[in-house]
């Protein structure tokens, strides 16, 4: 079993990661096997093409980042998608990086555990997690929760680092996503298998 750790703050090795690398930790402790995947630049923001719909091969038309992603997620048991908070929400970066990932490969992530951790020297955490999870509650992903908010606070790694609060819920976050991906295991050994998705009915406002 693995776990795709994706760090969407433009510093790599910043507030983000060390929350990351905090869960990452107790996860491979757990005997689940992890890999932090830093967001780069992306070439484009979504243009809404579709051209990724047409083709359905989980690849954005735009190969860059997004599907350096989409390639691990191919892998991947479970999700734990970070972020800096701008402005209360995710940063630029990573909320143009999530929209083109979750458009193009939908199908990688569909009822596969994840989690959203926020990340903020003092405010808007919650808005922004409000924002990460509404991608993973349209794909039919259990949202994988811990003891308190899933967020770390500090002007940088150091001042994270030293948020025992912060850190204690990246460890809880991580025992939660070890043992669901465990249980899951186990039910697909009892030949318990997720639910059958059906045609989706769209429907607009006006009929």
């Amino acid at each position: 079993m693995k776990v795709l750790l994706i760090n969407g703050s433009p510093h790599e090795k910043g507030t983000t990661y060390t929350a990351l690398k905090k869960a990452a930790d107790m996860l491979e402790r757990l005997g689940i096997e992890t890999e932090i995947f830093h967001v780069e630049k992306l070439e484009t923001t979504c243009i809404d093409c579709r051209v990724c719909k047409k083709k359905g091969n989980n690849r954005c038309v735009f190969d860059d980042t997004v599907n350096r992603a989409l390639e691990k997620a191919e892998t991947a048991d479970g999700f734990i998608f970070g972020t800096p908070v701008h402005y209360a929400a995710a940063s630029g970066l990573m909320t143009a990086f999530m929209d083109r990932l979750f458009y193009a490969g939908n199908a990688l992530f569909s009822q596969k555990p994840a989690a959203a951790v926020a990340c903020a020297r003092r405010a808007g955490t919650t808005a922004t997690l409000d924002q990460m999870n509404k991608y993973m509650t349209i794909n039919h992903m259990p949202v994988v929760s811990s003891q308190y908010w899933n967020m770390v606070h500090g002007s940088g790694a150091e001042d994270a680092a030293r948020d025992e609060e912060g850190m204690q819920t990246m460890e809880v976050l991580a025992r939660h996503m070890a043992w669901l991906l465990k249980c899951i295991e186990a039910g697909k050994k009892e030949g318990i298998r997720p639910p059958e998705l059906g045609p989706i009915v769209r429907t607009n406002f006006i009929r």
